[in-house]
């Protein structure tokens, strides 16, 4: 298993600007944002990428999806978007599956 920037950033060892985090998911932001809110939602149980789940992974991109959908909500942003790049092909250039959370709104309150 490679160990991503990601993997450094769930354990803390690169600072990020966290905007949520429980036991399933870290949420925070793009360093390269691509709307005014760009947030990553990355699980906190590893898969390198879509055509990388297995059966004890594969609940991960529903997750992403669903916590996306409550964090959206509870922000009071009403217009979105959610990607997943998928392989270089796609985009992909970290190899630890993650949801893209893009809005032209910006953050308001607590999740």
């Amino acid at each position: 298993m490679t160990d991503t920037i990601f993997h450094k950033i769930l354990r803390k060892e690169i600072p990020a600007t966290v905007e949520h985090e429980d036991d399933e998911v870290l949420v925070f932001r793009d360093l390269q944002p691509k709307a005014a809110t760009h947030l990553l939602f990355v699980p906190k149980m590893f898969a390198a990428s879509i055509t990388d789940v297995t059966e004890d992974t594969k609940h991960l991109p529903g997750m992403l999806i669903a916590k996306a959908k409550i964090f959206a909500k509870n922000k009071g942003i009403e217009g979105y978007k959610l990607q997943f790049n998928v392989g270089t092909g796609g985009g992909q250039e970290v190899f630890y599956l993650h949801l893209h959370f893009l809005s032209n709104q910006t953050l308001s309150a607590s999740f």
